[in-house]
């Protein structure tokens, strides 16, 4: 799992083009919407495009998105949890 956060951490950074930001300076469990990162729609957009070219899950519902999408630590637990046993 901690490889996982690491990966995505990198992964966003690049997706989003953070360039002062490095992986560890984005706390697991940190909002990534409004006080965390302070990404914003477009962004969530873009997070939606790496789930789904990096690891072939796409979602559909807008609503679940926004539970995904709250931070490091619920991305890799929506990750982990549709990746076959």
């Amino acid at each position: 799992m901690e490889e996982l956060k690491s990966k995505l951490k990198a992964q966003i950074i690049e997706a989003l083009n953070l360039q002062d930001t490095k992986p560890e300076d984005i706390d697991d469990n940190a909002p990534l919407f409004g006080e965390g990162l302070g990404l914003d729609s477009i962004d969530s957009l873009e997070l939606m495009v790496l789930l789904e070219r990096q690891y072939h899950i796409k979602v559909e519902d807008p609503r679940e998105g926004r539970k995904i999408l709250q931070s490091v630590q619920s991305m890799a637990d929506f990750i982990q949890s549709k990746q076959p046993a």
